[in-house]
């Protein structure tokens, strides 16, 4: 009855679907170790010589009583004298007499094909298994399997589904026990939304305490083709391993492994591999289990269907018209919760103009553009008042660049992705590479004539208050048609940032991989300051100089003046020369450089310093209070970049590989440099734009359009521009006001929409949005109290949590505490200054969070799933933002 034919093997129905899958595994070539099966039939006869009666027709309570009492009989079975011959010869066979074997149950498949690791019924995974089974052992751990139908928990799962909780059949399988020093559980594409990236699990040890959640876990994001490879690497601590041979206990991780990635990243490029041809094998995607010998060699225990938990998504209508596929996992860091109207179609101003620039800069022709000029128009969307971009036609449009596939995986991971094949790229990778090439060595030059022609234009654009509506109007409309027509250097820089970081990353990881999350924080520090960076630092110099005039330190200090005056009154002061002529000539100074830096500063809504200067004293207020020296803040970025040196020469022994280390790092810092140096401009082509419209409401009012200058937010860039000249269908401005800002103060009392959203291409997308789900909580792995992510910006630090979901907080709320945060943007400068640690649920180490923690100072940890949902205000939390790794050590007290 034992079968041992491999062939033989592959028959689900006598066997169960886990068996007959290693089966076909190993007769395609993989490596599996050997095995044999006792048939389902075996179970059948040693139940029935039971002579157990079928399950009652009570309650749970007597099924259960029931289910226990064939559980125990079973389990005391004796393996028929015949059969226990076949099963210790094989036994003999496999392992050896002193050998291992691993012994494990399968419920077989019924009548409907339905059973255990099917693809109906892909985690039931609720029979037993035993590890390291001696000989002397081994009938008994069979009994054991067999007993295993009627375990408690699997009874359930059978009542609850409405099958015959007696009707499980049981096969038990018999294979060689490999002890590997790794394991893993791989996905062939990503389980929490269909992403055609490999996700690998690996930790040390058994692969038991990966499955069973008893092990510190690395986890890889293998992109196709094993190019692109993101680690996630945690201090590992715990693993399980054999207890001599004779069973599996827990032991600490080595001290010398526990900080390095369990899989190299050629590693994790080969076990992806080898995942993709299992799902290509099986036709669909695949949850694999394996592990490593100490040798390298990769064994294959367990595949099955893997379970992807992606959204539904509506289904094309019967033309064959592509559903909608909206995004806003990349647009939340500028335009984050509710927009409004004005905003809205600034932005969409923006992306048509500047992207449209890249485009034609990258070789694009005019003929290619002028047919995608639809999809220009709707690369973004407004639905239900928040931003999203339109995936399907940024693939479209991005597809056009021949380089494009170079960037591809970031991107994806940056903005989501679409299921198949319809909207990707065809353009083969390396086709612009000369075009490619030329930009790159005239990028330099192209990003410096950038900002001196932005520079000049500002200068220009200095004093917007004494000028009439007609002169406002004729300064927009330029400066927006010189942006689309320079602006394009600024996003190639992004495209070049990717392609650089993804070569130094590598380096890195193939010449110091132990050392690799500090070398890579350090060397990005150092170098000359950003335009972001020196706003905060203008800004530390404003509070040194109010800090050392008692008069004024006092003041802003207690957070009014003597008399009761707000931060805009001790403002006026301070410029009026109240605390000196060198403070007042520095805060004005302050305004005019930097006034337009705000959170959310790409959101016209948003009142900045240039509108309210008295929001500086903010600003400096916590800085006044720490002490910060903008001086002792660049001589912690030099002293953490020394120590990233010195570092360097500890890992990397040779003088060629530090040499081309320190040039990737010095091309990557410089791009970044220029990154944030543009990200300002672009801060300040809105600010610009915002103090235009704003005028031009004032005068709306003025004339009794608008009931006040603040509604013009709730119109559009056309509308505004259009009421001054005769372009504007209809005069109502002040009743659409009145509907738009009804509309948008709705929906920011709704739950919030899911990032990720699709349409039908058939009906207007407000109908579709109606009857839409609300977002659920992004999946996590992490526990209540200890959570990891990536570590992007060193140091230690604890501190009470401050979760900030809208930045518009005043830094002193954040001063001294732990800034939680879903994602930070350029404008959170300030915020982020005054606090002690920075978490956010977004980002990579090339982040806005990231950089601007490592030039500050600041210890950061990005990625971290959920984290504003885990951690609460007021936790007392730890982070070190080298590992990754955030504590909460005591929860606040629930009012």
């Amino acid at each position: 009855m034992l079968i041992t034919d491999v062939h033989a093997l592959r028959e689900a129905a006598v066997v169960g679907h886990k068996f007959a899958r290693q089966a076909s595994m190993f007769l395609a070539g993989f490596d599996v170790p050997e095995f044999v099966c006792l048939p389902a039939e075996a179970f059948d006869r040693a139940l029935a010589a039971l002579g157990e009666p079928a399950a009652p027709p009570g309650g749970q309570a007597e099924v259960l009583a029931w289910a226990k009492r064939v559980h125990d009989r079973l389990a005391a079975v004796a393996v028929p004298d015949d059969l226990a011959a076949e099963v210790l010869a094989a036994f003999d066979d496999i392992a050896g007499p002193d050998g291992r074997v691993a012994v494990r149950a399968c419920v077989v498949s019924g009548p409907n094909g339905a059973g255990e690791d099917g693809a109906d019924d892909p985690h039931a995974g609720l029979s037993s298994s035993f590890l390291f089974v001696s000989r002397d052992q081994l009938l008994s751990r069979i009994a054991g399997c067999w007993a295993s139908a009627f375990n408690p928990h699997a009874v359930l799962y059978r009542l609850t589904r409405g099958t015959d909780p007696a009707g499980a059949r049981v096969a038990v399988g018999v294979q060689r026990m490999i002890v590997g020093s790794r394991s893993f559980v791989a996905f062939s594409r990503d389980p929490r939304g269909g992403d055609e990236r490999c996700v690998i699990a690996a930790g040390y040890g058994l692969g038991e305490g990966i499955v069973q959640e008893q092990a510190d876990i690395d986890h890889f994001f293998v992109a196709p083709g094993g190019a692109d490879v993101e680690a996630v690497v945690v201090p590992k601590r715990r693993m399980l391993v054999t207890d001599d041979g004779a069973g599996v206990a827990a032991r600490a991780v080595p001290d010398e492994l526990a900080q390095r990635p369990v899989l190299t990243d050629q590693e994790a490029g080969r076990l992806a591999e080898l995942v993709a041809r299992v799902a290509e094998h099986f036709g669909g995607p695949q949850d694999v289990e394996g592990t490593i010998t100490a040798s390298g060699r990769v064994h294959l225990v367990q595949a099955r269907p893997a379970v992807i938990t992606a959204p539904a998504e509506p289904a094309a209508p019967a033309g064959g018209a592509d559903p909608a596929h909206w995004s806003r996992e990349n647009v939340t860091e500028s335009y984050p919760g509710i927009s409004c109207a004005l905003t809205f179609s600034q932005a969409c101003d923006y992306y048509r103009r500047t992207f449209a620039g890249l485009y034609r800069l990258t070789g694009v022709r005019q003929a290619v553009l002028r047919r995608n000029d639809r999809h220009l128009q709707r690369m973004l969307g407004w639905l239900d008042g928040r931003i999203y971009c339109r995936l399907d036609s940024w693939y479209r449009l991005h597809g056009q660049v021949a380089a494009f596939e170079l960037i591809r995986g970031p991107w994806e991971r940056s903005m989501g992705t679409i299921d198949g094949e319809r909207h990707r790229p065809r353009r083969a990778a390396l086709a612009g590479t000369p075009r490619l090439l030329r930009l790159l060595l005239a990028h330099p030059r192209s990003v410096r004539r950038f900002l001196q022609w932005w520079d000049a234009f500002m200068e220009r654009a200095a004093d917007l208050d004494g000028r009439d509506p007609d002169e406002l109007i004729a300064l927009y409309r330029r400066m927006w048609a010189e942006a689309g027509a320079r602006w394009a250097p600024t996003l190639l820089n992004t495209f070049f940032l990717m392609l650089t970081y993804r070569t130094a990353d590598a380096l890195l990881r193939r010449w110091c991989a132990p050392a690799r999350n500090e070398l890579q924080m350090g060397l990005l520090c150092g170098g000359r300051p950003n335009r972001s960076v020196a706003a905060v630092r203008s800004a530390m110099a404003l509070a040194e100089l109010a800090g050392a005039r008692p008069g004024a330190r006092a003041e802003i200090c207690a957070g009014t003046g003597d008399d009761g005056a707000g931060d805009d009154e001790l403002w006026r002061r301070v410029v009026s020369g109240r605390y000196g002529s060198e403070l007042a000539r520095a805060a004005q100074t302050h305004v005019r450089r930097y006034g337009d830096r705000a959170p959310n500063d790409l959101k016209l809504e948003q009142i900045t310093p240039r509108q309210r200067p008295g929001l500086v004293i903010g600003v400096i207020r916590p800085y006044i209070q720490q002490g910060i020296s903008a001086r002792a803040n660049a001589c912690a970025e030099r002293q953490t970049r020394q120590r990233a040196e010195t570092a360097l020469r500890a890992a990397c022994p040779s003088p060629v590989r530090r040499w081309v280390l320190r040039a990737a790092f010095a091309g990557l810092r410089w791009f970044v440099r220029a990154r944030e140096d543009t990200r300002f401009c672009r801060s300040q082509l809105f600010g610009v734009s915002r103090q235009v419209l704003l005028l031009l409401g004032r005068s709306l009012a003025e004339y009794g359009v608008l009931d006040d200058e603040r509604d013009v937010v709730d119109l559009t860039v056309d509308e505004v521009v259009g009421a001054f000249e005769g372009t504007l269908p209809g005069t109502q401005l002040r009743a659409l006001a009145a509907v738009r800002r009804a509309e948008r103060r709705r929906h920011a009392g709704e739950p919030d929409r899911a990032a990720r959203v699709v349409t039908p291409a058939d009906r207007p997308v407000a109908t579709a949005l109606a009857a839409g789900p609300a977002e659920s909580s992004p999946p996590s792995t992490n526990c209540a109290d200890e959570l990891s992510g990536m570590g992007s910006s060193p140091g230690v630090v604890r501190g009470e949590a401050k979760v900030v979901l809208d930045p518009q907080v005043s830094p002193q709320a954040c001063h001294g505490k732990i800034l939680i945060a879903r994602e930070t943007d350029p404008g959170w400068l300030f915020l982020m200054t005054a606090a002690k640690g920075i978490v956010v649920e977004r980002g990579t180490p090339l982040s806005h969070t990231a950089i601007t923690g490592r030039l500050l100072g600041i210890p950061t940890v990005v990625a971290v799933a959920a984290v504003t949902s885990i951690v609460r205000d007021g936790d007392l939390v730890e982070l070190d933002g080298a590992s990754g790794m955030v504590r909460v050590l005591e929860r606040a007290a629930v009012s």
